[in-house]
């Protein structure tokens, strides 16, 4: 797949690094608006690695039928040389309250699995989070080259809820629904 960029015009106001998009500021500040559920993802270890997990921002419904899922993440992160490889992931929706967890999983060179009360081996080895909103573990079918990410679509094979708000992530920090 080939992305064509749109011609530009006088008021698109391009950033000067001669990359076409609109400026980085105000392409943050408008992403700073959408509000997301926090998720974490989670994948197992492999030959003996630790697993890995961290907090994206991308995860989205994709196909009901067949049942697809994605998020993407950088691949220059250190949990991509595990996820490029995992057959399954895990994906979490955090609920309200959860801050602690997503700033752990968002935060590098720290070991995020150190607490062992708050996760459990699941299916394929799958480090499974407590307490969370909701937890999909899903079976990797494809991963996509896209910039300086991978998009990486996922087939749900588990799935598990529990009632509770999300934890929200929006203008750059961690909110909740107001009731």
């Amino acid at each position: 797949m080939t992305l064509t960029a749109l011609p530009s015009t006088p008021s698109d106001d391009l950033s000067s690094s001669g990359v076409g998009g609109v400026e980085l500021h105000r392409y943050l500040g408008l992403l700073r608006r959408h509000a997301t559920t926090v998720t974490v993802v989670t994948a197992p270890g492999q030959a003996g690695d630790p697993p890995v997990g961290f907090t994206a921002t991308s995860f989205t419904s994709v196909s009901l039928r067949p049942q697809l899922v994605s998020f993407c993440l950088d691949r220059d992160s250190s949990s991509w040389p595990t996820v490029a490889r995992a057959r399954h992931v895990a994906i979490h929706l955090l609920a309200e309250g959860q801050q602690e967890v997503a700033r752990t999983f968002a935060t590098r060179g720290v070991d995020r699995f150190a607490d062992t009360t708050r996760w459990r081996h699941g299916p394929y080895g799958m480090p499974l989070l407590h307490g969370v909103l909701a937890v999909l573990v899903c079976e990797v079918v494809q991963r996509v080259p896209a910039g300086d990410h991978a998009i990486v679509l996922g087939r749900p094979v588990s799935a598990e809820h529990h009632p509770g708000d999300p934890l929200l992530h929006h203008m750059g920090g961690y909110t909740h629904l107001a009731r």
